[in-house]
């Protein structure tokens, strides 16, 4: 079976999946972290691989940038192909004050200026959350690890270049710790389906202090937030 935007038939893609946002960053660590790989989908360029780590079978595919991309990759996975797991690995602009470079922040919840709830037709406003299990999994490792995390609100934005210069800082008063632009229609897309999410995220740049990774210091840190969601994503 496959889709408009997979070529996977059943049974190609694994119970969880890790998903960056960038197609060749899911061919990184396909091809660095994975054995035994087959490539399953190369739809739009939008790859998907699926291999072993540590002897488990995990896979990992690009969800695009914005909600929209992610909208729709990653209902397809829960829907179309069994997944029963996405966990979000991705970078993030920092702005809370209590976040730094290269921190990981995972995603408790995700605020957003989307829309994208409105097709539930909910009487209200619903939070989308993490999976609880996920997020106590991640904090663990990585602690053990001794890398610095930190859990609590992301944004996710629909806008990447905002025309209010006012925007950032509202959501700052509000305990915000970073912005990023793909968990809350992941998170949604979970709860209705009945299955699990969780987003990783590595603080690339600070929207107030200015400061920003090199691409060699961006390498190390993200290699550090994979290793952690591949090791929770195949327990």
């Amino acid at each position: 079976m496959s889709t408009p935007h997979n070529s996977a038939n059943k049974g190609d893609i694994a119970k969880t999946v890790l998903m960056p946002g960038d197609p060749l960053r899911a061919k990184y660590i396909a091809e660095k972290y994975l054995t035994d790989v087959k490539q399953f989908n190369s739809v739009r360029n939008m790859f998907g691989y699926t291999g072993k780590y540590n002897g488990k079978e995990i896979s990992v595919m690009g969800g695009g940038m914005g909600i929209p991309s992610i909208g729709i990759y990653s209902y397809e996975l829960y829907n179309f192909y069994d997944v029963d797991t996405i966990i979000r690995i991705g970078s993030a602009g920092g702005i809370s004050d209590d976040v730094k470079m290269r921190d990981l922040v995972i995603g408790m919840g995700a605020s957003t200026n989307s829309n994208y709830a409105d097709q539930y037709n909910i009487p209200g406003t619903i939070a989308p959350i993490a999976d609880f299990g996920l997020l106590r999994e991640a904090v663990e490792t990585a602690e053990k690890k001794g890398i610095n995390v930190k859990v609590g609100n992301v944004l996710s934005s629909d806008v990447f270049y905002n025309a209010d210069p006012t925007f950032n800082d509202r959501w700052k008063k509000m305990g915000i710790l970073c912005v990023e632009m793909e968990a809350a229609a992941l998170y949604l897309n979970a709860i209705a389906a009945g299955k699990k999410a969780l987003c990783m995220l590595t603080i690339s740049d600070h929207l107030y202090t200015g400061e920003a990774l090199n691409a060699e210091e961006r390498q190390t840190s993200f290699h550090e937030m994979m290793e952690v969601a591949l090791e929770i994503g195949t327990k």
